[in-house]
Parts: structure tokens; sequence; C-alpha cells
């Protein structure tokens, strides 16, 4: 079963290929892949992806600062 198929994480249909990576890998990280969260209740699976979510965020955001340091150091 696809991610198509899993009705209460239908934003993660939009998201970017590299926060979908960064979610399926803390959710890895926590013994659970996103079909997995198909047995889960609704409040596990709010709990799971707020966190993987929050974990996604983090991670995009230092490696767009990464590339801004990176860029500074070689173009100054």
């Amino acid at each position: 079963m696809g991610i198509n198929s899993l009705p209460d994480i239908g934003p993660l249909r939009s998201q970017s290929s590299l926060e979908r990576m960064y979610i399926e890998e803390y959710l890895q990280s926590k013994g659970f892949s996103l079909e997995d969260l198909q047995t889960c209740d609704k409040s596990e699976v709010k709990r799971l992806m707020t966190e993987a979510c929050t974990y996604s965020s983090f991670k995009l955001a230092e490696l767009e600062s990464r590339a801004k340091f990176r860029q500074k150091i070689h173009f100054e």
C-alpha cells in the first residue's frame, strides 16, 4: 500500500522528496514506517508525525544553514 492510501498523513504527498526522506528517517529511528501508521490510532499518528515533521524541519534548516555558510566562505 502506498503513501497515497494513507488518509491521516495526506499533506505528506505534497512535501519535497528531501523532507519526506527526513520524515521517513525519523519514523524508522522510532521503529515505524509510513505504512505502519495505518495500524496506529489517530493520536499516535499525530504524535509521530508531529515529531517527524519537527525533525525534518530542523534537518532542512541545518542543510540550508550549511549551504549558506559554504557560499559565504567560497564567495567572500
